[in-house]
């Protein structure tokens, strides 16, 4: 998207078990929904695949769970599960 500029809003939530990220863009259909998370895995022209799977490995560092999903505005939404809450 060179020249391109593109408004997005993103939104931070609470769940049970952690939280997630959401935005209103284009978001991530269900055929690369399993693949998003892989070293190097991208559908832009011009990506390294590296983002979502730094992402990852952060989650996993800290013994959370990360998936993603479609956000009630269509775009992508990013849960994650087993945080701990301080008191």
């Amino acid at each position: 998207m060179a020249g391109r500029t593109v408004s997005v809003t993103v939104t931070v939530g609470e769940s049970t078990d952690g939280f997630s990220v959401a935005d209103d863009g284009p978001g991530i259909g269900p055929a690369n929904r399993d693949a998003v998370f892989d070293t190097g895995f991208t559908t832009a022209g011009d990506g390294t695949g590296y983002g979502l799977a730094i992402v990852e490995t952060i989650a996993e560092a800290h013994d959370w769970d990360v998936s993603v999903a479609e956000s009630h505005d269509g775009g992508a939404r990013f849960e994650f599960g087993g945080v701990e809450r301080a008191e």
